[in-house]
């Protein structure tokens, strides 16, 4: 696929996640592309899996979902801020996507500590193990600012090696975060969206990358994406205190076990690794 029309379908994807509440139209991301709406749908699904419609739906319910359980803001308004037109239409394609209500998932997913001194043990229960992970040589997309909003990311990396063909050299997807939201400003925070590669060269734009491999910490933790910041609460707060273990000088590191394009949002798995001394 030429590199123009990855270009375009990677500009359509950031215009997606910067505007969730905005004009969403098949025409609207057609003039975004630069392209033909009548040839642009069929270049956007040849290359990411998806049509226009589905990863709009897609990508604005996460962004509810994260809004939901990390932030405050009233359920009418984040309906507004992706760009439903009520609260009915919004309520009706989150249960659809979630398998609850707005109200009911933002009360069982509201599982972050309510104030500094909130006390350990008292998050929720993950399995944890503790296994040898090997080196790992990763290939990816580098990401600054929340990591709520490391999706866009993934979206692009996905997109390229689509259009590159690379999924035969690609293993599993990994997103590496660097920094602690604890102790780093939200928009300077670094990560990066990636996956487990192969192949022999670096993939033009995208930066190589190593983990070392060794003693870690394995969470595996099911669900959707916007509940994993309690999940390492619970890692930190609940499991390691207890191990008798010692975090290594290496940053996290998540594996994702399945695909969220075909998974409904409630069986997603993840592994969160905790390299360890």
């Amino acid at each position: 696929m030429a590199a123009s029309y990855e270009d375009r379908v990677l500009r359509v994807l950031a215009y997606i996640h910067d505007h969730p509440g905005g004009d969403l139209s098949l025409d609207t991301l057609a003039d975004v592309a630069a392209m033909s709406r009548f040839h642009w749908h069929r270049v956007f699904r040849a290359i990411t899996g998806e049509t226009c419609a589905q990863a709009t739906r897609r990508i604005r319910l996460h962004r509810a979902a994260c809004w939901l359980v990390q932030s405050d803001r009233p359920v009418a308004q984040i309906a507004t801020d992706i760009g439903y037109p009520n609260l009915k239409s919004f309520a009706r394609a989150f249960s659809e996507a979630y398998g609850s209500s707005p109200v009911a998932f933002r009360k069982v997913g509201r599982i972050l500590p309510a104030h500094p001194n909130f006390k350990t043990g008292e998050y929720p229960m993950h399995p944890v193990t503790t296994r040898t992970e090997p080196s790992r040589r990763v290939v990816a997309l580098s990401h600054k600012g929340a990591y709520a909003e490391i999706g866009r990311s993934f979206e692009a990396f996905s997109a390229l090696c689509e259009s590159r063909k690379l999924w035969p050299q690609v293993g599993p997807i990994i997103g590496l975060y660097l920094d602690s939201p604890e102790d780093v400003p939200e928009d300077e925070l670094r990560s990066f969206a990636g996956a487990q590669f192969c192949g022999t060269d670096t993939p033009e734009g995208m930066e190589d990358l190593s983990i070392p491999g060794g003693k870690t910490a394995v969470l595996t933790y099911k669900g959707p994406y916007s509940g994993i910041h309690a999940a390492y609460q619970a890692l930190f707060g609940n499991w390691l205190p207890d191990s008798g273990e010692e975090p290594a000088d290496q940053p996290c590191y998540e594996i994702y076990l399945n695909d969220p394009r075909e998974t409904a949002p409630e069986d997603l798995l993840t592994e969160i690794c905790l390299p360890l001394r």
